[in-house]
């Protein structure tokens, strides 16, 4: 069902049912909460698992499978927990031979593959994913447009660990990737200390915007904020993250609204925009009206992704594969010694204890 609302924007943070400091900052408490969940239990019905050893097209040394190793609920809590594929598989996934298949039927069989996500095996100098994680969605049960949201989650603490909360456009109005947008809520590293880039590690997360007419043109540098925590790790505790978007603007913030991550127009032209700000798209096919393409019903994404060769993690100091390298993923298991100490328990764990998404002025949403 589709559902148009007509209710008054507000910025509103959840601390029980107490929004005196968003009434206060916009004079308003008309809001309707329409997704929640608790994580009494895992409901796969609502979060769909995604199946495949593609890397999530970063050539991530990840594969993604529905286990309740990697996903489950303890304590009223999700885990997302990733383990090396060896303690999963029982085997030697550095063996020539060793293979690992997703095809199948459905709900168990492959969701994608694309970067040979349905099948891939040890030889020649590579090896299977050597770690086995979880990446669930809402694709299925719910999607929206325009609103507020807030996860309440702790970050995994572990080296080249990369947790994500995201969100990804339904039916991709204006084409294939990044021409449809992706919002990038959280990003963060599980290195303490990360010297590698400006956003740092477990101290602090970024939230992005990925948009353009197609791949090599991704103004995503344009749309980027991060925040580094005062004191201590985000790790150490549960902390809010939150989004409201409307047609108007797109924030994040971290526990209140008043702690702004991240705050862009949408009301300006992105194309124009980008063009202004030294893109080089005069020459190239506009895919978008005005407000495209954050004008379109996105849904939820929740993962923890390992290492990669994108430069997310940079090529700088002591760091266990190169990303230049045929075969990172293999390094990096080679390496393992550098970076398996610090891989501790269920810390490596992304906690979710809460997901809940609030109706403004303008939302529509689609809900299974």
């Amino acid at each position: 069902m589709k559902i148009a609302l007509a209710l008054l924007l507000i910025i509103a943070v959840s601390f029980g049912d107490d929004r005196s400091t968003a009434c206060k900052i916009h004079n308003d408490c008309n809001e309707a909460l329409i997704f929640s969940d608790d994580f009494d239990v895992l409901n796969t019905r609502t979060w769909k698992h995604e199946v495949t050893l593609g890397g999530g097209g970063n050539w991530e040394f990840e594969l993604y499978v529905n286990n309740r190793t990697t996903s489950y609920v303890k304590d009223s809590v999700l885990y997302l927990h990733p383990r090396t594929t060896a303690s999963v598989y029982g085997n030697d996934i550095t063996q020539p031979g060793f293979e690992i298949n997703l095809w199948g039927g459905a709900p168990d069989g492959c969701t994608n593959n694309g970067f040979y996500g349905c099948q891939r095996g040890t030889g020649g100098g590579n090896i299977v994913n050597p770690i086995t994680s979880a990446r669930i969605n809402t694709i299925n049960s719910f999607s929206f447009k325009y609103g507020r949201v807030e996860v309440r989650a702790k970050l995994p603490l572990g080296d080249w660990i990369w947790p994500a909360i995201w969100l990804l456009p339904v039916d991709n109005m204006y084409g294939g990737w990044p021409a449809s947008g992706e919002i990038d809520l959280l990003e963060s590293r599980g290195n303490q200390n990360y010297a590698g880039i400006k956003d740092g590690g477990v101290e602090g997360y970024s939230t992005t915007l990925h948009w353009g007419p197609d791949w090599a043109h991704n103004a995503y540098d344009l749309t980027h904020g991060s925040y580094k925590a005062p004191q201590g790790l985000l790790s150490d505790d549960f902390h809010i993250y939150g989004m409201y978007w409307d047609e108007e603007r797109l924030v994040t913030y971290i526990d209140n609204p008043n702690n702004i991550v991240f705050n862009t127009s949408l009301s300006v032209d992105f194309w124009n925009n980008a063009i202004s700000k030294g893109q080089k798209w005069e020459n190239l096919s506009k895919p978008w009206t005005k407000k495209s393409p954050f004008d379109q019903e996105f849904y939820l994404i929740m993962n923890v992704a390992v290492g990669g060769v994108n430069g997310y993690f940079p090529d700088v100091g002591a760091k266990p594969w190169s990303n230049k390298s045929p075969h990172a993923s293999a390094e990096f298991w080679s390496n393992r010694d550098k970076w398996e100490q610090t891989w501790k328990g269920d810390n490596v764990a992304m906690k979710v204890d809460s997901v809940k998404v609030w109706s403004t002025k303008s939302t529509t949403y689609t809900k299974k």
